[in-house]
């Protein structure tokens, strides 16, 4: 299982190289990412939400999240789910993100 859990923190790095284009935080600490799952010979599942169904990135951001997970070591295929439950909000960013945004 220790290969899973640093399939994963890989994942998580990696996801974390993306910004949304109109925030300059990345996707990871503003929260939009709500899982990562690892499952048997590699394949991966991200669940993943937006900041609102209207985020003109809706199509290019789960598109981009797959292409880089699927580049790292150790994933052979990766599926991204678009999940609008519990919807996004402020309070889901890390700190750094908040900070950042200034929120705090």
């Amino acid at each position: 299982m220790a290969e899973a859990a640093e399939i994963e923190e890989a994942i998580r790095a990696t996801i974390a190289t993306i910004f949304d284009p109109e925030i300059p935080v990345n996707i990871y600490d503003l929260g939009l990412i709500y899982g990562i799952d690892i499952h048997e010979g590699g394949k991966v599942t991200v669940r993943m939400t937006l900041t609102s169904p209207n985020c003109p990135e809706a199509q290019s951001l789960p598109i981009t999240v797959k292409e880089q997970t699927e580049a790292v070591e150790g994933v052979t295929e990766a599926t991204v789910e678009v999940v609008w439950e519990p919807p996004w909000e402020p309070s889901k960013m890390s700190e750094a993100a908040k900070l950042t945004l200034n929120m705090m």
